[in-house]
């Protein structure tokens, strides 16, 4: 991504390109219910008061990506928004303080070295596309916000990718975590 951070809104509530299928809670606290969702990405946003609740989020800079790593990444990965993705998940996570208080080599330790989250994640690329978004540092309940679309026929491949995710080490510093699972409306 090139110059400044794109600020990213997930709006829940009685409209939104999106419907709402389940929302699983993984750990922590829930989210309210609500039947649709709506990603708006760019530019300025209000949210409209009808909302039943909004998580921002930016698109910035790459953390934890080496040279190498990005290289593999972006040769496979496809971009948001392809005709055939009719399945999404919003995945908002929060890690704990144990995690934020660790150095940045230890993170990247545990997050590539020990648990192989990009090594994993590239096994499902092209067919899950994803985007993180950071939202630690705009004060809300959650650290990132990550948005996966898929064809209907890939879902199950979401659910082993996520799955793996979740047996590894880093997944130990998660305190509350959400699966909200969508399809296009």
């Amino acid at each position: 991504m090139e110059g400044n951070p794109v600020r990213v809104s997930f709006v829940a509530g009685s409209a939104g390109a999106w419907r709402v299928e389940r929302t699983v809670l993984v750990r922590g606290e829930e989210l309210p219910a609500a039947p649709r969702l709506q990603r708006v990405e760019g530019g300025s946003f209000v949210a409209p008061p009808e909302a039943t609740w909004v998580l921002g989020g930016v698109r910035s800079n790459e953390r934890y990506v080496e040279l190498e790593e990005r290289r593999r990444l972006v040769a496979v990965q496809e971009d948001l928004g392809r005709a055939s993705s009719t399945q999404a998940a919003l995945i908002p996570l929060r890690k704990s303080k144990a995690w934020w208080a660790l150095a940045q080599d230890e993170r990247r330790a545990i997050f590539e070295a020990r648990s192989r989250h990009i090594e994993i994640g590239l096994e499902y690329l092209p067919a899950v596309a994803r985007r993180l978004y950071h939202s630690r540092d705009l004060g809300g309940p959650f650290d990132f916000l990550t948005w996966f679309e898929f064809a209907e026929g890939d879902a199950g491949a979401f659910d082993e990718l996520v799955g793996r995710l979740r047996e590894t080490e880093e997944w130990s510093y998660v305190e509350r975590e959400i699966e909200v699972r969508l399809s296009r409306a």
